[in-house]
């Protein structure tokens, strides 16, 4: 058989299990199983293992635990309440300003656990209601929930990130400190968007009355000391410990999540039965993610041993177009990938694939990294496969419909292509950070 017929046979087989509804790990190792007692031998057996160690020793790949408790802890100790409860009194007398304060606190929430599904459930529980109340335009109020629920998986600590670097063989420390820009630049797009559509038709987003906000300028700034500012310490701690080079990244988790306990120690949140729920589901989720990076660990070895990685560089590069329209084509592949599959599957099929390719083009594989980054936040609000949409769709009111979340996030997915167009043409804005902290 042809190495271009194995190369089909094994991609086709690995997307159509992962269709089917196969946990992408066992999808990964199985099909590189199969594949590779049939073209290699039992001797494949040598490289699972070789594989599950490199996997298991990867000092980076320690942080994954690591930031996941930190969200949990934060998700459970009533932090996000405190934050939103801040952002309505500061916010909700402009116009559109809960829409931009649910952006805003998502921002900060999403830096502070990296993970999408807390967040948008979080946010859609306690924001949503309030918008409806004030008779905001409910494609907007869920397009705002949504988007800046998929600020999670740009914005430090991002467990995208933890995955992705290892499989681009990037520093992570590097991407951790590139996305915060893109990141926070999103996140402006977003806020400048809500602002300006409902300046110009106020029904949007209307402006709650100063006479319902009765809070002194004493007040909000002690809600904005207490609730605002200790979350923003605990990124800074993180970031800043990676940035000034005081910390490898995992040892700058280890200070998220001790800070973290100590800061819902402060709110009296902590006790047995949140200790309790934060270690099992930490475990759950990260021996989740450990089984996905061996099984696409093993299926990258599989993969390029029987020459298939040859034959999609080939066939990339044979593309007539040049680097840029390349580069176009590989984020449609991953734009289309994103309406049917979740972003770790993605990563897993496509980083071992395009990463080689973009780096013989002559662009920055950290660049890059970046760059696929932002563009994988699209598989969060691509239907039919958007789990923002599910998520709050799961929690949201009756009267909030599934077409009502779809019209609400296109715009933001449009400004999402807008900031993947800024980034192409202005690529220091997100390659400045990186380079200052001499991780390049």
């Amino acid at each position: 058989m042809s190495v271009e017929m194995i190369t089909f046979l094994m991609l086709v087989s690995l997307i159509t299990t992962v269709m089917l509804g196969f946990p992408i790990g066992f999808s990964l190792a199985g099909v590189a199983t199969i594949f590779g007692f049939i073209f290699v031998g039992p001797q494949v057996s040598n490289v699972f293992m070789l594989r599950l160690h490199v996997a298991m020793a990867d000092y980076i790949l320690i942080a994954i635990p690591l930031f996941v408790f930190m969200g949990i802890i934060i998700e459970r100790s009533g932090i996000a309440t405190r934050l939103y409860d801040a952002m309505y009194v500061l916010l909700g007398s402009l116009k559109g300003g809960l829409a931009i304060a649910t952006v805003l606190t998502c921002t900060i929430f999403a830096a502070a656990t990296g993970v999408v599904g807390a967040t948008v459930v979080t946010m859609g529980i306690m924001s949503l209601p309030a918008m409806l109340k004030y008779n905001y335009n409910k494609p907007m109020a869920c397009g705002a929930i949504c988007a800046g629920g998929a600020l999670g998986i740009l914005i430090p600590p991002s467990i995208l990130i933890l995955v992705y670097a290892p499989i681009a063989n990037v520093s992570v420390g590097a991407l951790l400190i590139g996305a915060f820009v893109p990141g926070i630049v999103l996140a402006s797009l977003y806020v400048l968007y809500i602002g300006i559509r409902c300046f110009i038709n106020p029904s949007l987003g209307p402006s709650i009355a100063n006479t319902e906000i009765k809070v002194t300028l004493r007040q909000k700034l002690k809600m904005f000391t207490t609730s605002v500012l200790p979350v923003c310490l605990l990124i800074l701690a993180v970031l800043g410990s990676i940035f000034f080079g005081l910390a490898a990244p995992t040892e700058a988790a280890a200070i998220g999540a001790f800070a973290a306990v100590i800061m819902a120690a402060f709110y009296r949140a902590v006790n047995w039965p949140v200790l309790k729920e934060a270690a099992v589901r930490t475990i759950t989720t990260s021996a989740m993610v450990y089984m996905v990076v061996i099984g696409a660990s093993f299926f990258t070895s599989v993969f390029m041993r029987l020459g298939c990685g040859r034959v999609v560089e080939s066939l990339i590069l044979g593309l007539p177009f040049d680097r840029w329209g390349i580069l176009i084509c590989m984020w449609l592949i991953i734009i289309l990938m994103g309406a049917f599959l979740d972003w770790i599957g993605i990563v897993m099929i496509v980083v071992p694939l395009f990463t080689p390719v973009a780096v013989k083009l002559g662009f920055d594989p950290v660049w890059f990294a970046l760059m696929n980054i932002v563009v994988l936040q699209t598989s969060f609000l691509t239907p039919p496969f958007a789990l923002t949409i599910f998520y709050l769709k799961g929690i949201a009111p009756p009267e909030v419909t599934l077409g009502d979340i779809y019209k609400g996030v296109l715009p933001f997915l449009l400004l999402m292509l807008v900031a993947v167009v800024i980034f192409s043409l202005f690529p220091e804005i997100i390659m400045y950070a990186p380079r200052a902290a001499g991780l390049m």
